[in-house]
């Protein structure tokens, strides 16, 4: 929306509320959504299995916090390791919740179930999250979408959200790819918002701004990236593309 001309002449001036979910907002986003709108993105989270609210931002924020604020009422939050002790606070882990929001199980599925919803009624997420000392909590990315380098851990939203900052890109997404040197390599799928944009130009930017491990070796320029019914990209989709390529 916010890259729409026409968008831009809307009269904003009556609008009160702005949320953002579906995936992490990102900064770039979301600085250029209250340029054109006036009002900030109010961050939140929540998934089908939790009927779908888990935590906010508070209502009145006004500036993009980077995180997706406290818990609901009723609503218990516990970041774990893969072992399932809880970590420390500032450590990720993932985000497992309680609350009266979360489903009694999948329809007809009690070993899918099991598999999500523990002895003490916490359902496993599949999001990996960061609380800090005020208990606020921060998105980090999905479980899945972790890529290993070189042994490292890297988020692809972390380098989506360097790459985003960049002038001439519109739209980007990070993936990991198998490699013989790294075991997993780190690739991009860019939509230009500058024609002039090179590879060479975007890796250089990177350089800047990421330690080594985490600069993309591999850019694939598209003229769009495939997305949801409601805008948010497919990782899987591109995934599944490069395993087949």
């Amino acid at each position: 929306l916010v890259n729409r001309d026409d968008f831009k002449t809307i009269d904003f001036s009556r609008w009160k509320l702005a949320l953002g979910g579906g995936m992490a907002v990102q900064k770039a986003v979301a600085d250029k959504w209250k340029a054109v709108t006036g009002i900030p993105i109010i961050e939140a989270y929540g998934l089908t299995e939790a009927s779908p609210g888990v935590a906010i931002n508070p209502l009145d924020i006004t500036a993009y916090s980077g995180s997706i604020g406290l818990p609901i009422s009723n609503t218990d939050i516990e970041i774990r390791d893969d072992e399932g002790n809880q970590v420390a606070i500032g450590q990720p882990g993932e985000l497992w919740i309680k609350g009266p929001q979360v489903m009694q199980g999948y329809w007809q599925r009690p070993q899918d179930t099991a598999k999500t919803i523990d002895a003490r009624g916490f359902l496993e997420t599949g999001d990996i999250a960061v609380m800090d000392e005020k208990g606020w909590f921060k998105l980090v990315d999905r479980k899945k979408d972790l890529i290993v380098v070189s042994g490292f851990n890297v988020y692809p939203n972390e380098i989506e959200e360097v790459v985003a900052h960049h002038a001439k890109v519109l739209e980007v997404a990070c993936i990991g790819v198998a490699s013989e040197k790294t075991g997993e390599a780190l690739k991009l799928f860019v939509v230009k918002k500058d024609a002039s944009l090179t590879r060479e130009e975007l890796i250089a930017y990177c350089r800047q701004e990421l330690t080594a491990y985490k600069v993309p070796k591999d850019i694939e320029f598209r003229d769009e990236l495939p997305k949801s019914n409601v805008g948010k990209i497919l990782r899987r989709e591109l995934r599944e593309e490069a395993q087949q390529a």
